[in-house]
């Protein structure tokens, strides 16, 4: 037997982080002592109060069954109550979706809105999985660049009328990974607008809206007027309390556009564990006793390594949310040749901004998911071997 990849499969480049992986394997086979601050990926446990609503769920019999397609009832009710104390923003069950994960929402709401030819607004750096599902989906990506002089924010009257009439979703990210920047409530406005003008689907992902600094908070896109007529939000409980193994996310907005995502999840999937739905309705109804610590230990990580950086001459700027810091490399290098130096010579993982699109250029992307030790240590590391 040869099994063959399908056309769509080989077409697709690699992904960067599962690459990334497979290097860090072989140096730790080779003994090295690695400080990895490549992927957004907590090392901080799941607060233990989670940990215990788990572990009595879990002996729940009635949720050893299939849970409903949509999610539970519970959670999506505690969604609801938690946007309208976060955001303001007042939602129905049927403007509500479990997610596994919001991953694997971003890639299926491509099969539910886009047609082979149709075009999908990507931004540039971003998450792969926006450009990827468009190609699964028959769909062709077109690429917003995020770049500083506009504070990371994709300029929407750049793209071609040609792009637009085919264009079918925009995706977006804010508070953004990886450049850490914030959107503002001009920005959204202005987003709206577009979308209705040009009858396209927002798909704004917000899963870093609850890690931020200094007491400002970032904003909903759905607390925009207008933004649910036109939209939807991925949020996900992975970086608000450190469950990313836990794969428990959701959606909400527009009814419709729900009702679509959720008409392809009926078919490829059968929702999350009702166990882990009922640690989330738990998590989400006590956000506010559970975020502000590990808020505060993300921003003592985050002046701890903007400050050492910037003492080895840097060009660095503290972010005021998500926990990446985004970082220029030294005008004589590439963002890949630089990654890999500072891996090769001091054992620090950091991720290229190319890894996040072509417009990443000239970028590193550090993740703060170590302690302030190691955080130090890998500042050291960094200064004894800086020869560029």
């Amino acid at each position: 037997m040869n099994p063959k990849l399908s056309k769509r499969v080989q077409s697709l480049p690699p992904y960067p982080f599962a690459d990334l992986d497979r290097k860090k394997v072989e140096l730790r086979k080779q003994g090295k002592d690695l400080i990895d601050l490549s992927i957004g990926d907590p090392d901080i446990p799941t607060p233990q109060p989670i940990i215990a609503a788990m572990q009595k769920a879990v002996t729940n019999a009635e949720y050893h069954r299939y849970p409903p397609y949509s999610g539970t009832v519970a959670f999506r009710e505690s969604v609801i109550r938690w946007y309208k104390r976060r955001f303001g923003v007042s939602l129905t069950l049927e403007e509500t979706l479990a997610l596994i994960g919001s991953k694997e929402g971003i890639a299926n709401i491509h099969y539910a809105f886009v047609n082979p030819g149709d075009v999908v607004l990507c931004p540039t750096p971003g998450y792969p999985v926006y450009s990827v599902a468009a190609q699964f989906a028959g769909g062709e990506p077109y690429f917003l660049p995020l770049r500083h002089d506009r504070a990371f924010l994709p300029d929407l009257n750049s793209i071609p009328d040609s792009v637009l009439k085919r264009a079918k979703l925009l995706h977006l990210n804010y508070p953004n990974n990886p450049t850490a920047a914030v959107a503002t409530e001009a920005f959204f406005k202005e987003v709206v607008a577009f979308a209705q003008k040009h009858n396209i689907i927002v798909c704004h992902d917000a899963p870093y809206t609850e890690i931020y600094f200094d007491n400002k908070k970032p904003i909903s896109f759905l607390q925009t007027p207008g933004a649910k007529e036109v939209g939807i939000e991925f949020h996900s409980l992975s970086k608000t309390f450190n469950m990313t193994g836990w794969r428990l996310g959701f959606a909400c907005g527009h009814k419709d556009v729900i009702a679509g995502l959720a008409k392809i999840k009926t078919n490829v999937d059968s929702g999350p564990f009702a166990a882990i739905q009922e640690a989330g309705v738990f998590s989400l109804d006590h956000e506010e006793g559970l975020t502000p610590s590990i808020r505060k230990e993300y921003q003592v990580r985050r002046d701890t390594l903007v400050t050492a950086l910037k003492k080895l001459n840097f060009e660095v700027t503290a972010p005021p949310a998500t926990f990446y810091i985004w970082m220029s490399v030294p005008k004589n290098t590439t963002a890949t040749a630089f990654a890999a130096a500072i891996l090769e010579k001091s054992s620090v993982v950091v991720t290229p901004g190319t890894a996040f699109g072509k417009a990443g250029e000239g970028y590193i992307r550090f993740a703060l998911t170590a302690s302030v030790e190691r955080l130090k240590e890998a500042a050291e590391r960094i200064s004894i071997i800086r020869s560029w």
